[in-house]
């Protein structure tokens, strides 16, 4: 290669160099994009994920923790009252007096007036609690409520707070008497008014905001415990009414004093709005019966075994219309406790049933019960002397008392003086849509209802008396008088030395089962989406047997030796012509049938879903 190629090719590699040298340079600096970020504030939620059953992922255990949910708006005072209260206590306050006046024990000295029957369970004790440990395990299960703790505790402490001040406040002053007798502090019934509050609890914390059968549940058990508050004997049916006004009241004033407090703070979760306007529901129910207000028996012609009370049928058609043989019982004004469910196909037709309970308190029943020592003992002189007459013997009083009057305490004690029957119906529902939020009702209803009897029971005490006897028989009869011969040898009464007590049903009234049939019209007014109230009127039939029994002489089957009793109970005497001595020793039976017509007029709560 030439000099001057060498030139040449240095100066082309100076000029590449150079080039590149440049473009290097040249270059623009690497940027990087980074995008803008402009501060914002961001709601981050502390809600606790949900899982396919609805509760949380974990339990809450976050007693002190107050936390407020997002969207839920606070609740108002006006809009969360429902006054549902207010006409159950002043029901129960408007009959709390229509209770039977009773006469007093002498050997107690209470007042013996248990209501219904000797029916005795302690569950009561335990379901007053139900709802609040329904709604604490809910609680404490993840299952969100309406409320945080902080709140929950300080609506539930505010609602049992103003229930007990209302309750214990009005039994000490208004004194009312237990039907058992025990205590006068009976009106209201601190048990259903504290079940109530429960329930209410439930009602407001999860069948508001998640499901209306944990209201049906709630409310279910606290009319349960109501109920057996009657059945234990321990409460009227008025006691029962008001308390469970009082515990509802109570439990609506607390949340409304927390809606004041706390306003939106520690709110959950909101009511439920149910679209549908699909009628189906659950109520319970109160009410006064009217109709089928008294049960009158004729002594002679309702007599079942006339013959062995020695009254014949012609005695009994001519006397029947005598007024002094006319038995008639009054009652009044029916008290009604119910629990009615439907489920509707549509708007207009349904299916469901009811359970009631109604008792009617009988006017002046206590003066069945008005039955002395003095009128026993002057009854046994005078069937003594008939007996000792016929058979030619001569007793003194000494003698017909010898060893001490046969009784020395006799009384009668009214045990109940209500008419009890309990009935359970099913059938068709029917309801006319008349606004969004006002309808017509009607139904159809068939069942079973059986009645609680009245009863008064009987209690004697004296001494033990026999009487030995001994007959003449030939050709195995008893050898009459018309020979001049004593046919009967009767030793004079005598007491053994011993003495009894005898507690017996002294006169009882009660029905067999009957088939029941109902009908009734209804105007339904819905306050909010799941909830109702209902004015009721509804008819019920039902043609009913009636059984009376009386047996005012039972405390001689333990007053006499068993000599002394086979002389009178047997009739052994017969042929002897004692045959107008009664076999008074046998109850008295009588029965009649009556159709009963019933209209009740009521208002329920009802929840529907």
């Amino acid at each position: 290669m030439t000099k001057k190629h060498l030139t040449l090719l240095a100066g082309l590699i100076l000029t590449v160099l150079s080039a590149t040298a440049s473009n290097v340079f040249d270059m623009a600096p690497l940027k990087l994009e980074v995008p803008e970020m402009k501060p914002e504030l961001v709601e981050i939620s502390t809600r606790p994920e949900l899982d396919t059953y609805g509760t949380t992922a974990g339990l809450d255990f976050d007693f002190f923790k107050s936390k407020t949910n997002p969207d839920v708006k606070p609740f108002k005072v006006m809009d969360d009252l429902t006054f549902v209260g207010v006409p159950l206590f002043a029901a129960g306050w408007a009959i709390k007096g229509d209770k039977a006046m009773f006469r007093v024990n002498n050997k107690n000295g209470k007042k013996n007036t248990q209501l219904l029957t000797d029916f005795k369970t302690g569950i009561d004790d335990y379901t007053q609690f139900f709802g609040p440990v329904m709604t604490v395990g809910l609680k404490l299960g993840g299952v969100e409520g309406r409320s945080d703790w902080p709140r929950l505790m300080a609506s539930a402490a505010m609602s049992y707070g103003i229930m007990a001040a209302f309750v214990n406040g009005i039994k000490y002053t208004a004194k009312e008497m237990r039907p058992d007798g025990s205590t006068a502090n009976s009106w209201p019934s601190g048990h259903t008014a504290t079940s109530f509050v429960g329930a209410t609890l439930l009602h407001k914390e999860y069948g508001l905001t998640r499901s209306p059968w944990y209201s049906v549940a709630g409310y279910g058990v606290a009319t349960a415990t109501g109920v057996m508050r009657v059945l234990n004997n321990r409460h009227w049916i008025s006691d029962v009414m008001s308390g469970a006004g009082i515990g509802i009241m109570s439990t609506e004033l607390g949340y409304a004093l927390s809606d004041i407090l706390f306003k939106g703070k520690g709110l959950l979760r909101n009511d439920l709005e149910l679209d549908s306007d699909n009628p189906s529901f659950f109520s319970i129910s109160m009410g006064l019966g009217i109709g089928g207000k008294d049960i009158g028996f004729n002594i002679l012609s309702d007599l079942q075994d006339k013959e062995m009370h020695g009254v014949t049928q012609e005695m009994a058609d001519l006397l029947k219309d005598e007024e002094e043989l006319n038995v008639n019982i009054d009652f009044r004004a029916a008290t009604v406790v119910g629990a009615e469910g439907a489920y509707f196909f549509n708007k207009y037709v349904g299916v469901g049933g009811q359970f009631r309970v109604r008792a009617m308190s009988a006017k002046s029943f206590g003066q069945y019960a008005d039955i002395s020592s003095e009128d026993a003992n002057d009854l046994w002189k005078n069937e003594i002397t008939y007996l000792y007459e016929a058979a030619n013997f001569d007793l003194t009083a000494e003698e017909i008392n010898n060893g001490g009057a046969p009784i020395t305490k006799l009384e009668g004690i009214v045990k109940s003086d209500h008419l009890a029957e309990f009935t359970a119906s099913l059938g068709l529902y029917f309801n006319l849509p008349i606004t969004s939020r006002l309808s017509l009702g009607s139904k159809l209803l068939i069942g079973r209802s059986f009645t609680q009897e009245l009863d008064i029971d009987g209690h004697a005490e004296g001494n033990v008396k026999d009487i030995n006897y001994g007959m003449i028989i030939e050709d195995g009869k008893i050898l009459d008088y018309e020979d001049g011969r004593k046919a009967l040898f009767l030793s004079t009464p005598a007491s053994t030395g011993e003495t009894f007590t005898d507690d017996w049903d002294f006169l009882t009234l009660g029905s067999r089962n009957a088939t029941s049939w109902g009908t009734g019209l209804s105007v339904t007014y819905r306050y909010k989406s799941n909830f109702s109230w209902k004015l009721f009127v509804d008819y019920d039939y039902s043609k009913k047997d009636f059984t009376m029994t009386y047996d005012p002489y039972h405390y001689l089957k333990k007053g006499l030796t068993s000599s002394a009793y086979s002389l009178i109970s047997n009739r052994l005497l017969t042929d002897a012509e004692l045959s107008f001595l009664p076999n008074y020793l046998t109850p008295e039976v009588y029965k009649k049938t009556k159709k009963m017509n019933y209209v009740t007029i009521g208002l329920s709560f009802a929840v529907n879903f």
